[in-house]
């Protein structure tokens, strides 16, 4: 396959890894120059960019924010399986037939299937609910990852302030916490209430994830 169209099929994910990792960068820079700062401010020892990179304060900055968006997409693609919104181009028609709901077993003939539909039985049962299983791994792995980071960091601050560290366990019973973990899943769960809202009566031309700009709003996607 050519190069040039390797990037034509795969751009999509390709611009949005790109944006991940200069955000990513971005994130570490500042949150550097802001953990050296209050560093000084407390008359403690400041690290180098190298140090910081390893630290518990990045892992639970970073976890905090990508344990929403799994949450996030984890509930999506359940909540979907079984919840309807007239007239949103994310959601099923209520009132007529969706390919998604066919039985994977009509189609263990063919040859292009994927190779868990032709094998059948578990590892198609497992298969079938792989995508939100993918998602719901990756939020139990993000949280404990979040309450790992935020007990070291917590600590730390305990330390600083003449009190007691805890550990994991502690600080999952800690208000900073669910503070930190609600104060993202409330701005992501938003998010999804308006697009699947807004799609009903906005439109996007070209992006699947729109309806086409001539349907009528009722038209389910």
């Amino acid at each position: 396959m050519k190069i040039k169209t390797l990037l034509r099929h795969n751009s999509l994910s390709i611009v949005l890894l790109v944006l991940f990792l200069l955000t990513q960068f971005g994130l570490s820079v500042a949150g550097w120059y802001q953990f050296n700062e209050d560093q000084r401010d407390h008359g403690a020892a400041t690290q180098s960019y190298g140090q910081y990179l390893q630290s518990y304060e990045l892992l639970e900055t970073t976890m905090e924010n990508w344990e929403s968006e799994f949450l996030q997409m984890y509930l999506f693609i359940v909540l979907t399986t079984h919840l309807y919104q007239k007239g949103s181009a994310a959601s099923k028609d209520p009132d007529g037939e969706n390919e998604v709901d066919e039985d994977p077993r009509l189609q263990a003939h063919r040859s292009d299937v994927p190779a868990p539909v032709k094998r059948g039985g578990w590892t198609l049962r497992l298969y079938e609910q792989s995508l939100g299983l993918a998602f719901l791994v990756l939020f139990l792995v993000s949280f404990y990852l979040h309450a790992l980071g935020g007990a070291h960091a917590y600590s730390d601050e305990q330390i600083l302030h003449g009190r007691a560290p805890v550990g994991v366990w502690e600080y999952l019973g800690t208000a900073q916490f669910w503070f930190e973990s609600l104060q993202n899943w409330q701005s992501e769960f938003f998010s999804l209430a308006l697009m699947v809202i807004l799609t009903i009566f906005l439109r996007q031309r070209s992006s699947p994830e729109s309806k086409p700009v001539a349907s009528p709003h009722t038209e389910t996607a």
